[in-house]
């Protein structure tokens, strides 16, 4: 059975003072059933978070325009793109007397498979139905305890050191990436990606059975950022936020392409 995509993007500045997130969802400019989803965190404390959360789009829509699976594999182009990144929002440091970082999370989709890659805190989810197939591991001083078994994932979440980061884009090292990948993809999975303003107030559980139970990859942003900015209680911090539905095309035409639903698949967000 072929399968179609129904995509949303969604942003809320929450109770902070700019939004320094950035969300995209780009179609490849000569279709072939691929897309890449983006989601950038320019990060808190750090004035040029807006200007890094930018670099890490404008990189990311570049680089598509370029890539041919013919040429160049899923890993190749994510780790290539999240690299460049880093360096320009390192030389923008020098130009506009900022020190801007960003975190990133990147899902390449392709006819049957989807690739990922991230550096930081902000997530990927690969939901089946409701349960739980993946969830990406944080670059934080927490996830590590986390990991260790020093602290539980409920402790983490209220630790004092929770927004530690132990790596990003724009910072003095080489950022550390991560990447996953899975094909057999079929009608019910679902793809989150988002920051951290959204996944530190659901489980798991919590963030499956909203995207599983919404009949729209719209309502489900809609709705998750709704109980986000209740459960903030006017502290909420920004919010970027991707939702990808794998839905069933039973007609003809459509047979063995990985195709959009027409009007669904957004783009970036406006600023």
């Amino acid at each position: 059975m072929p399968l179609s995509i129904d995509g949303c993007v969604a942003q809320h500045q929450g109770d902070r003072r700019e939004q320094q997130d950035r969300v995209a969802i780009l179609s490849h400019p000569r279709g072939g059933g691929v897309a890449l989803a983006v989601v950038a965190d320019g990060m808190g404390g750090h004035t040029g978070g807006v200007l890094a959360a930018r670099q890490v789009i404008h990189t990311a829509r570049n680089n598509l325009d370029g890539f041919s699976a013919r040429t160049e594999t899923a890993r190749v182009f994510l780790e290539s793109t999240i690299n460049e990144a880093h360096m320009l929002i390192k030389a923008s440091r020098f130009m506009n007397e900022k020190d801007p970082h960003s975190t990133v999370v990147m899902l390449l989709l392709q006819p049957g498979k989807v690739s990922w890659a991230h550096c930081g805190d902000s997530r990927l989810y690969h939901f089946r139905g409701d349960r739980l197939a993946f969830r990406s591991t944080d670059h934080s001083y927490v996830a590590q305890l986390v990991v260790q078994g020093r602290i539980t994932p409920e402790q983490a979440l209220v630790h004092p050191n929770r927004n530690i980061l132990l790596t990003s884009l724009g910072g003095s090292e080489t950022p550390r990436i991560a990447f996953g990948e899975a094909d057999g993809l079929r009608a019910g999975d679902s793809f989150l990606l988002c920051s951290d303003g959204l996944w530190a107030y659901f489980t798991d559980q919590e963030l499956g059975w909203a995207i599983s139970g919404a009949a729209s990859a719209r309502e489900a942003a809609e709705l998750l950022i709704g109980r986000a900015r209740a459960l903030g209680k006017g502290e909420g911090d920004n919010i970027a936020i991707a939702v990808m539905k794998l839905l069933e095309v039973p007609t003809p035409e459509q047979a063995g392409t990985l195709a959009t639903v027409p009007g669904l698949l957004a783009s970036e967000t406006a600023e």
